[in-house]
């Protein structure tokens, strides 16, 4: 249902604010502070610790580590300087310059540093959550101070300097109301083609799995690879280790003047700077020497899946590691796609070394022990042409439904807006 579907108020005044505009004839606009309090009271000896969430609000610490399944920084300091928040509080955090003023839906105690505002008897809260975190709303606090630049954070004169507008408490919770319900539906529907774009990439991998390990022939003879986790593989192909295929590289460069490559796991081997600032002092001497159809590894990253065949001559970090194929029948985007297999990748998690994740490393003695299966080079090719064709089927389809995503976003912001600012009636 588009804007146009709903009806307008029969009467609007310039509201004099920029972030505003026009607003229907019965509402007026208030300084921030006149609507708002700002409050100091310490946190209580039972609150327990909450966290400012962009996307959840102000909520339990536990509910947002369950939520993210990691836990989040602690407060450490000035416990004694905590601040006590009430549900439907508001509060200024650190990032409220990016995302707006969260509104809270729990009581407890929060950082010393952040802001606690109170609504005042003419504000329900949540139509308030609804405009503290428009994005016209969050511009205009932007251009109260220099955030970024200087390191600031938002304070009470900040919000102050940005005006806001107070209308009947009961249209305020019509309004909340609505956009409960619209936006309720815009999320599900967001959610429903998030899931449909999950289930189509899994599908894809499947399809690419099926096809690197057993071809692309279905009523080929198969046998045992004698390798477990691969299983049964076409009859006529072989099974080698990574040693009897490939071999290390380690050229280096002389002068570091190549073109400098860098790895990204969405983008693969690409030239740096599309992945990250150049550093003008920055020695790229002694840089390994690439070429292309070579198979570049992150050691720390291989196992999971940051590795790339080289699309150009170039250099990369000495850390990375180079394999070459040495045989005349090795297509290496075949095997990029193998390697990148659930199968594989299993395996290569297995494989790497170290104390704690993140340190993880795969070492060239580890990937040269790896079963590698062998199709004729015919077939490599045959069947890298197939994925690159699945790829684009597969991409298509998901940029459908990203484009709906997007579409849908726009669609709930733009509702928001008109609804919070009465640009539309909804009573």
């Amino acid at each position: 249902m588009g804007m146009a579907a709903y009806p307008a108020y029969d009467n609007y005044k310039d509201s004099c604010v920029e972030w505003i505009g026009v607003i229907p004839d019965h509402w007026e606009v208030r300084r921030s502070k006149f609507l708002f309090s700002q409050s100091k009271e310490l946190a209580r000896s039972n609150d327990i610790q909450l966290s400012a969430t962009q996307s959840h609000g102000v909520i339990p610490q536990a509910d947002y580590q369950d939520m993210v399944g990691r836990r989040v920084t602690q407060i450490q300091t000035n416990l004694e300087k905590r601040k006590h928040v009430e549900i439907d509080d508001f509060v200024i955090s650190m990032r409220s310059f990016q995302g707006g003023i969260e509104r809270a839906k729990a009581a407890g105690c929060i950082r010393s540093s952040y802001i606690i505002l109170k609504p005042g008897p003419k504000i329900h809260p949540a139509f308030y959550a609804y405009v503290l975190k428009a994005p016209r709303y969050i511009q205009a606090l932007q251009i109260t101070g220099h955030f970024i630049r200087d390191g600031q954070d938002l304070n009470f004169e900040n919000f102050s300097a940005v005006d806001l507008f107070v209308i009947p408490v009961l249209e305020q919770r019509a309004i909340a109301a609505f956009l409960d319900e619209k936006c309720a539906r815009v999320d599900e529907a967001v959610r429903i083609k998030e899931q449909q774009i999950a289930l189509l990439r899994e599908r894809r991998q499947i399809l690419i799995q099926h096809a690197v390990t057993r071809g692309l022939e279905p009523d080929v003879p198969m046998k045992d690879s004698g390798i477990d986790w691969i299983g049964k593989i076409p009859a006529h192909w072989a099974v080698q280790r990574n040693k009897h295929m490939f071999v290390e590289i380690n050229e280096r460069s002389a002068k570091g003047t190549e073109q400098h490559l860098s790895m990204s796991q969405k983008l693969g081997l690409v030239p740096a700077n599309l992945v990250e600032k150049s550093l003008v002092s920055e020695s790229y001497e002694g840089a390994k020497l690439v070429r292309v159809g070579d198979l570049v590894l992150n050691r720390l990253k291989a196992h999971l899946a940051v590795f790339s065949i080289a699309p150009m001559e170039g250099l990369v970090s000495p850390d990375y590691s180079v394999f070459r194929p040495f045989v005349d029948g090795a297509s290496s985007q075949y095997y990029e796609a193998l390697f990148k297999t659930s199968k594989y990748l299993g395996e290569l998690r297995l494989r790497v070394r170290g104390i704690v994740e993140g340190f993880y490393r795969l070492y060239t003695d580890s990937f040269m022990d790896i079963p590698l299966l062998i199709p004729p080079r015919v077939e490599q090719d045959e069947i890298v042409a197939h994925l690159d064709q699945l790829a684009s089927r597969f991409e298509a389809a998901i940029s459908i439904k990203q484009d709906q995503i997007s579409a849908l976003k726009e669609y709930k912001t733009s509702l928001i807006n008109a609804a919070i600012t009465g640009k539309i009636k909804v009573i």
